[in-house]
């Protein structure tokens, strides 16, 4: 077998392990990977302000608020306007959203970090560079990603072009 098919072989086994990690954390939690990590968000930063959050978790405001809509919907999250700025809308969890996440599978990025945490220095920067080299020669270096991985935008209308209104964002 060729390198080239090697590594082809290597990117289908990444996007398959992703597309298996989505599919079994919409079985357990009823949640997409987008979703999950709004709700860890505003766990971990309290009553937030829309534009803080999305900024934390590298989405559009837009897509963050179709998240909010949707985890709203489901009572995982309240919205309120802030007492100090009307113009601020803040989300906190519920007492539903926060068995949610204690239930919810570890999200992937989660089980990547921490075996990227343990590799030397020298193999970090060959994996960064590689990564890197590989989006190139698929014409990928100038899409806008959020360090997320999960498959498609669950969260909002397909695009078709594959970029995002707001912000070209396409999150994977």
């Amino acid at each position: 077998m060729s390198q080239e098919v090697d590594v082809l072989i290597t990117i289908r086994k990444i996007i398959r392990a992703t597309d298996l990690y989505s599919r079994q954390l919409s079985k357990k939690s009823g949640l997409t990977a987008p979703q999950l990590l709004v709700l860890q968000a505003i766990q971990e930063m309290g009553a937030v302000a829309i534009s803080r959050l999305s900024t934390h978790v590298s989405l559009s405001q837009a897509t963050v608020t179709s998240i909010l809509d949707r985890l709203e919907s489901r009572g995982l999250v309240a919205r309120h306007r802030s007492t100090m700025d009307k113009r601020v809308v803040h989300a906190t969890l519920t007492p539903q959203g926060e068995a949610m996440i204690v239930q919810a599978p570890k999200p992937l990025q989660d089980v990547f970090s921490a075996a990227f945490d343990k590799l030397e220095e020298w193999e970090k920067s060959m994996i960064v560079a590689s990564l890197q080299r590989v989006a190139s020669m698929m014409n990928a270096e100038h899409i806008d990603a959020s360090p997320m991985l999960h498959v498609g935008v669950a969260d909002e209308p397909a695009i078709a072009n594959g970029s995002h209104p707001s912000n070209n964002n396409t999150n994977t």
